[in-house]
């Protein structure tokens, strides 16, 4: 497994570079994990993509460097230090160094001379080819995947004098990925979405939940889905309940600011029995925050967001596959159950790009709401399952209400005491019911373990890989990583919480919310917490460091 790091400022064509370079090793037969750390501005400061590549899958990043491909010498200064023993710097000859370790290619004087200083970083990705002892086979079907017909020749040049100028140091065994898909996190959501039948996609661009909008509406006049921006959140969640209410799969996204906005009317989807789906990349807050980094602040908040109470449910992605097949149950649920679902997700598995096999698409259900009832027809008619009975409006003899103020079987505004609480049982019905369909947490080592970590989302690729270097180092750890978060799947929890010495959180908060909630619904302690909280992605070399210093 090889760490590249590609660094300069914004506006330098880091993400063209790396996307190319992405797609050849990809072609190659590597696996890519790729994350992404920029500023919050359009041009200037410090940018960098780290990008992971290996014969087998890796789902994390690290700052264990193997190269550095510099194209500011802001890059360098920061990041040498990083580099593993015999790891190299790639940068352009005008950057001033004396860093033993620099191979210096003329990157600009280079794409001068072929006609478009844009393409010096097509020149790196060239060099970086041979370094690793790739060939240029597949550069020309790539260049003609990733740019407009007529810079497809240049950059060939590009790519091809930037190899031949490097020399080879790795001999890197690719493995078998090349028919893989690339995929960002916020893609696969928003493929997911589109496999499940949505309908209609409604949002305010909030970063970094923005890519999910971009992404559908590129596939939306071939999918047949009606897009919107909305002038705020407030407006995108209660058109896309409006959508849904009319018999459109609907669904929204955004970040915590926004999520903010739209409690009120995630009430109204509650009450009124309207499915919705509703994506949280989180941002750390609060309020702006940090607008380009990464957190998971805000699982507690959504688990309770809006007054009153209600049944919804609340899924958190933790890889790219995970991000499709949870987004289409997370339709189903919305569905079935006639309640808002809300899939959490971050930016750095938003932005994050890596190699994903085909998904299978076969049995999932995009069917429609019934169409007609027998007799008297009672949207809210109680039942054993807590489950009414939904028609849409126009498409039925029967007249389909809908009420953000408690209403009887008929939808029909009502103060009785009664009613009242056979409504607010009958919702929570629901919640009972789902309860019978969550999914375990996955279960990371071997049975044979005393330290058990557990965490949640995002962190699921870092403990993954630190469960797997601790127990080759031999130590005895596992892990449980929660896709679903609440509903609470208890069962796993319980029986190997139950065989620990030690229960270790990792989040990526301040206050450790999913132990919080573990200790509410099973009573079940954290023997201890490793937090991050700085708005970077945690590694599988910081839990081990972490888990270290505790055992001093």
């Amino acid at each position: 497994m090889y760490n590249l790091l590609i660094g300069g400022a914004a506006g330098q064509g880091i993400d063209t570079m790396v996307s190319i370079l992405e797609k050849l090793l990809k072609k190659s037969g590597y696996h890519i994990f790729t994350s992404r750390d920029f500023m919050s501005r359009v041009r200037g400061g410090h940018n960098f993509s780290l990008l992971r590549f290996g014969s087998t899958a890796s789902f994390s990043h690290s700052y264990k460097i193997d190269g550095i491909i510099a194209l500011a010498g802001e890059t360098i200064d920061i990041h040498k230090d990083k580099l593993t023993e015999g790891g190299f710097i790639l940068c352009d000859e005008d950057i001033e160094s004396n860093d033993e370790r620099i191979i210096r290619v003329s990157m600009k004087s280079i794409a001068k001379d072929i006609g478009n200083s844009r393409v010096a970083g097509t020149v790196a990705a060239g060099a970086v080819l041979k370094i690793f002892g790739d060939t240029l086979d597949n550069a020309k079907e790539v260049l003609q995947d990733e740019l407009d017909e007529k810079y497809v020749d240049i950059n060939m040049q590009a790519i091809s004098k930037g190899y031949e100028l490097a020399k080879k140091r790795y001999e890197a065994k690719p493995g078998k990925y090349a028919d893989c898909m690339i995929l960002s996190g916020n893609q696969a959501i928003g493929l997911g979405a589109i496999a499940a039948g949505l309908r209609f996609y409604c949002a305010y661009p909030m970063s970094p939940s923005t890519s999910i909008m971009v992404y559908v509406a590129s596939k939306a006049e071939r999918a047949g889905i009606v897009v919107e921006q909305a002038e705020d959140e407030i407006a995108a969640i209660n058109m896309a309940i409006g959508a849904s209410f009319a018999g459109a799969r609907a669904m929204t996204g955004t970040s915590g600011g926004g999520f903010s906005l739209m409690v009120e009317a995630l009430g109204l989807a509650g009450i009124a029995e309207i499915p919705v789906v509703i994506a949280n990349v989180q941002r750390p807050g609060p309020a702006t925050g940090l607008p380009t980094r990464t957190e998971q602040s805000d699982l507690k908040f959504v688990v309770s967001a809006s007054q009153g109470e209600f049944p919804r449910m609340v899924i958190a992605v933790r890889n790219h596959e995970d991000a499709f097949y949870q987004t289409v149950r997370a339709f189903d649920m919305a569905e079935k159950y006639q309640i808002p679902v809300i899939i959490l997700s971050d930016q750095f598995l938003g932005d994050a790009t890596a190699s994903v096999k085909m998904f299978d698409t076969s049995g999932i259900n995009t069917a429609s709401p019934a169409s007609e009832v027998k007799g008297e027809y009672l949207r809210y008619k109680l039942t054993d399952s807590g489950i009414s009975p939904r028609l849409i409006p126009g498409k039925s003899k029967h007249l389909v209400a809908a009420d953000s103020d408690e209403h009887d079987e008929h939808g029909r505004i009502t103060e009785s005491a009664e009613v009242r609480n056979a409504m607010v049982e009958k919702r929570a019905k629901k919640l009972e019911l789902l309860k019978t369909e969550l999914i375990e947490p996955d279960f990371l080592g071997d049975n044979n373990f005393e330290n058990l970590i557990v965490g949640w989302g995002s962190t699921y690729g870092s403990i993954l890989e630190a469960v797997e270097k601790l127990n080759e180092a031999g130590g005895k750890y596992a892990a449980l990583v929660f896709g679903d978060v609440y509903p609470l799947p208890e069962k796993l929890l319980r029986e190997k919480a139950a065989a620990a010495k030690k229960i270790i959180a990792v989040e990526q908060n301040a206050t450790g919310q999913l132990a919080g909630i573990i200790r509410e619904y099973t009573g079940i302690e954290m023997d201890e917490k490793i937090l991050k909280y700085d708005g970077r992605q945690i590694t599988a070399d910081e839990i081990i460091d972490r888990l270290s210093k505790e055992a001093e």
